[in-house]
């Protein structure tokens, strides 16, 4: 039983080593020449016209948590569509609160005005 877990260890360690790798070699062999512009706030190069600390407004969070409840709604509803002939009204039952919950997420950022564009 345990060893047919091996191949998932297998894995796991060559991501991590891999991941390790990608990081710790750039940062010994790259090059290390700080300048101005590299240590600016912004890394393009444009000199900041503003104090980079400001608040943004709450719209960014609005379209931010739309985008996640439908990008979470679609990931969950996908597979629960595939197999909802072979459960029937379980599947019903098991998705109420889900969709409940995304209606409700839904009608906050209506009230927000987070579709008003």
């Amino acid at each position: 039983m345990a060893s047919d877990y091996i191949p998932l260890l297998v894995l796991l360690v060559l991501a991590t080593a891999f991941a390790g790798i990608a990081i710790v070699v750039p940062s010994l062999l790259g090059p290390k020449v700080p300048n101005k512009q590299k240590l600016e706030a912004y890394e393009s190069g444009i000199i900041p016209f503003d104090d980079t600390r400001r608040r943004f407004p709450v719209k960014y969070y609005l379209v931010a948590m739309l985008f996640l409840i439908f990008d979470i709604e679609v990931i969950f509803l996908y597979p629960w569509a595939s197999v909802l002939r072979d459960l029937r009204v379980f599947a019903l039952i098991v998705m109420a609160p889900f969709m409940l919950i995304l209606i409700i997420g839904l009608i906050y950022e209506w009230r927000k005005g987070a579709l008003n564009w």
